[in-house]
């Protein structure tokens, strides 16, 4: 029988390649501990909840850092999250032979800020942004109502997701 101490060199030469590989994670911000205040946007849309879905987004991607805090009042927080949700289109792409709509497209256009509260600096600032989502006219008005519902899920999620990364790429790293 060999002994297993023999196998601990390499062991140990693998692991510490594995460790410091230098790989980082742009997801997670690692600098020093910040408390965010995000607000519910205003919802200039008529689209019921609008607001409430990209405050869920915002919040379920600022949970992923453990070095960042969402608080619920301004008062405790160091950063300030901020937007409007502007205007909503759904303007047809293209059409059957029949003249009806193939394809729509989802238009969300926001705006948004962030800010340091003890500086009133702005870390961030988009006056103006524009997504889009194409998705397939249904053969029912409940089908259209669950692709442009889907359709609208893909831009919060997608919206949440530049916004944090845009945020924590602005703020200090250690």
């Amino acid at each position: 029988m060999k002994p297993v101490y023999r196998f601990l060199p390499v062991l140990f030469i693998v692991t510490f390649l594995m460790v410091s590989c230098g790989y980082h994670n742009p997801n997670i911000y690692t600098g020093p501990a910040r408390s965010i205040y995000i607000t519910e946007w205003k919802n200039r849309t008529n689209v019921m909840d609008l607001h409430s879905k990209i405050y869920r987004s915002l919040t379920k991607w600022f949970q992923k850092s453990s070095s960042i805090s969402i608080v619920n009042s301004k008062k405790n927080a160091d950063l300030i999250l901020a937007g409007e949700i502007v205007s909503i289109d759904l303007p047809s792409l293209s059409y059957g032979i029949d003249s009806t709509t193939n394809e729509v497209k989802v238009r969300l256009r926001i705006r948004y800020i962030l800010k340091e509260i003890a500086t009133n600096k702005i870390l961030l600032e988009i006056p103006n942004e524009v997504w889009t989502q194409e998705y397939l006219s249904g053969t029912s008005s409940s089908e259209n109502a669950d692709n442009e519902t889907e359709a609208l899920n893909i831009i919060i999620e997608d919206l949440a997701q530049k916004i944090y990364r845009n945020s924590i790429s602005g703020l200090p790293q250690l």
